[in-house]
């Protein structure tokens, strides 16, 4: 697990010593990569904005990120702390992806990853290989919206058909899974009309997108109706619903991504007693932790964020836990590909809320009880609630 370094009164280092004990539900996660990438790809999956490899002169080892995974991943691959990037590409590259998974995964101190299955599936570890290489863990799926949606397209139904095919798929898909998710954010934003679409309105919205499809145009989903249609469906479905919100690479629009455009859904979702979990949320950690005070089944968290803030993932932490009830935080990395994601999830975590809740019980602001108490629920207890596990 996460090595530590905090100082402070015995209770402060007490307080340290139980959060990174603690197994995590890593609630928003994609698996790690089969095979091992060369340099300019793996330095492509480090960097979230930009498209494909960065120019060789803005490395994204030197980047808070980069520096993170030179300081907390470098030791497990047998370096010194804060290893040269040369240094560390060569280690990694000479151990071959299964033996870095080995060492990195199990040393996130995850006992259950819940993994988003539907993007580039075909080249990261599944939920039950996740759990394997992990030791003592359980993998759960979490079903994307928009790609059971594809799916559907390719496989010439028609427009009339549409809104019947797709509840069955998702009631087929899911169901052994744990949840669902949209990326909606990306594909039209959340400033919607977020009415329940009539299967009228659904025909005709699948009707003009599966032309395109057969058309040979690209079968990627960003119709508004039909991606409401999707949500609305998932309502019905009962499972917990993750919405992407948020920092994410330059596909999505962030101005559309603020979490407020939501409200009129949340109140639909509260009325069917559905959970709603807002992921990673930066820079509207203060937005999401409004509405998860405001609504009863939203819940929040600080995943994706945490690891390209590196040093500073502290100020999200504690940003993320200004307004929202602490009964509604909860743990993610929303690693996908390296697993230098899936353990620096974890030991960024672990690191920044130890020193975030210590800072406030040495100020006398919490008891050391408290701080623990609400670490244990974020790390585990909101997430087994949630996502009724």
């Amino acid at each position: 697990m996460a090595s530590r370094t905090q100082t402070g009164s015995p209770a402060v280092l007490a307080l340290a010593e139980h959060v990174d004990a603690l197994p995590l539900i890593d609630h928003h996660v994609h698996g790690a990569l089969r095979a091992a990438p060369d340099r300019a790809a793996l330095e492509g999956m480090l960097n979230e904005g930009y498209p494909g490899t960065p120019p060789a002169w803005m490395t994204p080892f030197d980047s808070q990120l980069g520096f993170a995974i030179r300081r907390w991943c470098a030791p497990l691959l047998g370096l010194a702390a804060g290893a040269e990037a040369d240094t560390y590409w060569a280690a990694r590259a000479a151990l071959g992806e299964a033996e870095v998974n080995r060492r990195l995964l199990p040393a996130a101190g995850v006992s259950d990853w819940l993994v988003d299955t539907g993007y580039a599936g075909d080249i990261v570890l599944r939920p039950a290989e996740m759990a394997q290489i992990s030791g003592q863990a359980a993998g759960h799926e979490v079903v994307r919206l928009e790609t059971i949606a594809e799916q559907l397209a390719a496989t010439g139904i028609t427009a009339a058909g549409y809104a019947d095919a797709f509840r069955m798929r998702l009631a087929e898909a899911t169901g052994d899974a744990v949840g669902v998710k949209s990326i909606v954010a990306y594909r039209a934003g959340f400033a919607l009309d977020w009415t329940r679409p009539a299967d009228a309105q659904v025909a005709a919205a699948a009707s003009a997108w599966l032309a395109k499809v057969g058309a040979g145009g690209a079968a990627r989903l960003a119709d508004p109706v039909l991606l409401r249609f999707g949500l609305f469906t998932a309502l019905d479905r009962g499972l917990p619903i993750q919405l992407h919100v948020g920092f994410g690479d330059r596909d999505i629009d962030l101005r559309l991504a603020s979490p407020l455009h939501l409200r009129e859904f949340l109140f639909a979702a509260e009325s069917a007693s559905v959970p709603v979990l807002l992921l990673h949320c930066y820079p509207f950690e203060r937005e999401a932790g409004y509405l998860a005070q405001a609504f009863t089944t939203v819940y929040i968290d600080a995943g994706l964020a945490i690891n390209y803030a590196g040093a500073r993932a502290g100020a999200i932490i504690a940003r993320t836990l200004e307004m929202a009830p602490f009964t509604k935080v909860l743990y993610s990395s929303d690693a996908w590909g390296p697993a230098e994601l899936h353990y620096l999830g974890a030991v960024l975590w672990r690191r920044a809320t130890a020193r975030v809740l210590g800072d406030w019980v040495e100020d006398g602001d919490w008891t050391a009880a408290d701080a623990r108490r609400v670490a244990t629920l974020i790390a585990s207890s909101n997430a087994r609630r949630a996502y009724r596990l």
